[in-house]
């Protein structure tokens, strides 16, 4: 077994290539020629969004998708710079150097060697399940926050005003302030390009309109001498291959100070890009390694920061333009990092006539999508008034975990954003768990035990009230559950029954609890008793109670623990 197990087990280098059928090879590359035509354009607009020159998005997007299809385990991810790391790297970036500077770009670089050294790390640690800290609302709400962020940071060029610096709001005053300095000029060359990339995206899906537009915008600058006229280009952009080696740090800082914030880029990147590689996973019809997407994750940061570029994450944009036009392996990603050396090689000084304002049409066109408002609004729609009965505005914890994020990243930055909604989940998480719903039940003429706030015409049993616990037991919710067993006894209850079957756990803080509310129950000739306990509840139970020398009844029934409660003899435990 162990021999057929290793067999079975994917090589530690470039894995996704195993069993690897020669009709792939044109489809790959196919694929490959299809996302270049995207990366190159997004790439150089990612950059911009780091704060740092066009060109090191190309600097990082060749090691990144080398060295991921190296170590990743997806067939179909495409790892390259991205909206959402980049503008998280020049936030953190900012609290270091002056932007502009060279030591903007070393520590941008660093910033990225230090994200991928952990990626490494946690693959290696087998460290997974860090993803699963971050919500699916709370992603939600922290994407759309970061989107608005990006495009209003946009704008500034789009309109051909100055950029203003601070917060969301704080830039769009800005804006809204300087709007009478608008050159009309970029701003028509802005909004048609803007407008030609969505049309094309909507009505002509397999032309790569990035591509297209900008090389439309920068054949108008070369023929009608558009930056003689107020358009802002790009300017020089440096040919060749990158400086390789570990960049250089101000003197004034350390590399540890970059630990804490590259987690957060690490944790953003990690759970964007295992989404995007499990959706076109599960489409092909193969698995995806979670530990294995942090080592490729890690090794594409570490690759690109050494090879003075940025940080990068699995893009779920890109990935679907490969995926559509049918890639079959991570020979497509190899082919997009030979056409990107090219590029470098031999047409940066075609780009340096871009357009600033159609520079940022691309990166509104590549966001724009992910300002999605319907997402939130159907996470507030997840509500009932038997959930707001039971946990009054913590119902909607989802919505307001997203809206935690959201506004986190509006009104303070990214990475604080981030935080935000985790700990705004985290503490709603906490907050309903403290206020389980404890149903009251009776029984339907077929014999099964129902809710009465869901079956009308039922009534509770006065005398052995049953009570069940819809939630773990545990010490954040102990007090609450003594309450509801107190609340229930009345002037002619012999008995009460906690039915624990949807109760998966219980620590020794909730047994003591039942052990309590049995020696009180007790004191006015009222019994209780646990009824369906799951294994390890009544393992915990029975334990704590031998150890503190208490006596909690077990029954494995309700009909049997009512049984028994209503019998004149002692209690005793049933098996």
């Amino acid at each position: 077994m162990a021999s057929e197990v290793a067999t079975n087990r994917a090589p530690l280098f470039f894995g996704s290539l195993r069993g690897y059928k020669t009709s792939w090879l044109r489809p790959d590359l196919i694929a490959g020629l299809t996302v270049w035509a995207v990366l190159i354009p997004e790439s150089l607009a990612y950059a911009t969004i780091a704060g740092v020159p066009p060109v090191v998005g190309l600097y990082a997007a060749v090691p990144a998708l080398v060295f991921y299809a190296a170590l990743g385990s997806s067939r179909h991810l495409v790892v390259s710079p991205m909206s959402a790391t980049a503008a998280l790297s020049v936030s953190i970036v900012a609290g270091f150097a002056k932007g502009g500077t060279a030591n903007f770009m070393h520590v941008t670089a660093a910033l990225a060697v230090v994200t991928g050294v952990l990626g490494l790390l946690a693959g290696v640690a087998r460290l997974g399940f860090l993803a699963s800290f971050i919500s699916g609302p709370v992603f939600k709400g922290f994407i759309v926050g970061l989107a608005l962020t990006i495009i209003v940071g946009q704008l500034p060029a789009l309109f051909g005003v100055p950029k203003g610096k601070g917060n969301f709001f704080e830039k769009l005053w800005h804006l809204l302030t300087h709007l009478s300095d608008t050159s009309l000029t970029t701003l028509t060359v802005g909004l048609v390009s803007l407008v030609a990339i969505l049309v094309l995206r909507r009505w002509l899906p397999l032309v790569p309109g990035s591509l297209v537009v900008v090389l439309v915008s920068i054949a108008a600058v070369w023929m009608f001498n558009l930056d003689k006229h107020g358009i802002e280009i790009v300017g020089h952009i440096d040919s060749g291959l990158p400086q390789i080696g570990l960049p250089s740090v101000p003197s004034s800082m350390s590399w540890l100070q970059l630990v804490t914030p590259a987690i957060g880029i690490l944790l953003v990147g990690y759970a964007e890009g295992l989404a995007a590689a499990k959706t076109y996973a599960a489409k092909a019809g193969y698995d995806i390694d979670a530990n294995r997407e942090l080592l490729g994750l890690g090794a594409a940061n570490l690759g690109a920061g050494l090879s003075s570029g940025m940080v990068v994450n699995g893009s779920l944009s890109k990935t679907a333009v490969n995926g559509g036009a049918g890639a079959k392996s991570q020979v497509s990603g190899l082919t997009v990092a030979a056409l990107t050396v090219l590029t470098l090689l031999f047409l940066t000084g075609l780009f340096e006539y871009l357009p600033e304002a159609t520079l940022a049409a691309v990166v509104i066109a590549a966001v724009v999508d992910l300002v999605n408002i319907p997402s939130l609004v159907r996470l507030y729609k997840v509500w009932s008034s038997r959930l707001g009965h039971d946990y009054g505005w913590a119902a909607r914890a989802d919505f307001l975990a997203a809206l935690a994020a959201l506004l986190g990243v509006l009104f303070f930055d990214t990475l604080t954003g981030l935080f935000i909604g985790i700990g705004a989940s985290m503490l709603l998480l906490l907050d309903r768990s403290s206020r389980p719903h404890i149903a009251r039940l009776a029984r339907e003429s077929t014999g099964a035990w129902v809710d009465v706030q869901r079956h009308s015409g039922l009534t509770p049993d006065p005398e052995v009230p049953v009570l069940r616990v819809e939630s773990g037991l545990f010490f954040a919710n102990s007090h609450d559950v003594h309450e509801t067993i107190r609340a229930a006894v009345g002037p002619s209850t012999r008995g009460v029954v906690v039915d624990a079957e949807t109760a998966p756990f219980i620590d020794v803080t909730a047994t003591d609890m039942l052990a309590q509310a049995a020696i009180e129950l007790d004191r006015s000739s009222v019994r209780l008793a646990v009824a369906h306990p799951v294994g390890q509840i009544r393992d915990v139970v029975l334990s704590c109670a031998k150890e503190n020398h208490t006596k909690i009844e077990v029954y494995p029934t309700i009909d049997l623990a009512i049984a028994a409660l209503s019998a004149p003899t002692s209690p005793t435990n049933s098996d």
